[in-house]
């Protein structure tokens, strides 16, 4: 199978001449459907802006960026717009729900702009919901839940499209450590009943134990790996 994304020799810089900052420096990788993956590194070493290249959130300074074999890198606002609708979801490290929406309607919002027939809505709300554990409090809104909640209403208004590729920036930070790997398992179950491919970032070595696929960022390019070993 054609691997979801394949990044080649990414470079991303900001700035130019004496101010000029290298974020990136010819990264390559490959992430196969179905896979979750987490990229891991310390504050500054890139994570965020891959994840946003992955994204078409942000453009390369050079290299490419192919997703599911379609390279992204000259998409114009309109097409990186269609693909992040149709292909991806997103947790952000600012959870981003609408402030006067209930837990429901956010995650019905997502639905709606997504595309997904309204005949669908009350089963992918619950279902995701369900996955995150906040059933009980899908009529409140966002400024009567914790931070953590909260995070974890962004997760499921990302989950519940069902993404090709879902992308998550810390998704585990807000939480406590149960919560976490609750959110960690439900990632697991996605990826193994083939709905998505997962990348995430994420500093907390526990949850790095237990994903198969973890790449670190050092010195602007992929030092490491650890990979799942089949027997």
């Amino acid at each position: 199978m054609e691997p979801v994304v394949k990044i080649e020799n990414i470079s991303k810089s900001f700035g130019s001449g004496n101010k000029k900052v290298e974020i990136l420096d010819e990264i390559n990788l490959s992430i196969e459907p179905y896979q979750l993956v987490a990229l891991r590194g310390r504050s500054g070493s890139g994570k965020t802006t891959l994840l946003n290249l992955i994204g078409a959130l942000d453009k390369p300074t050079g290299g490419e960026i192919y997703i599911e074999g379609n390279p992204i890198s000259k998409y114009n606002e309109k097409q990186r717009s269609e693909l992040r609708r149709k292909k991806m979801g997103f947790v952000f490290q600012s959870y981003g729900l609408v402030p006067l929406m209930t837990v429901e309607e956010n995650i019905e919002f997502g639905l709606r702009i997504s595309g997904v027939p309204r005949a669908e809505w009350a089963d992918k709300i619950n279902e995701s919901i369900e996955l995150v554990g906040l059933s009980k409090r899908i009529k409140h809104r966002p400024f009567e839940i914790s931070g953590g909640e909260q995070q974890r209403v962004a997760i499921a208004r990302a989950i519940a499209t069902k993404p090709a590729l879902l992308l998550a920036d810390e998704p585990t930070a807000e939480l406590d450590t149960k919560t976490a790997f609750s959110i960690i398992s439900a990632f697991q179950e996605l990826v193994k009943s083939r709905s998505t491919t997962i990348v995430m970032t994420t500093h907390d070595p526990g949850i790095l134990e237990i994903i198969d696929h973890v790449y670190t960022l050092e010195d602007r390019k992929i030092a490491k790996e650890k990979q799942e070993i089949i027997i």
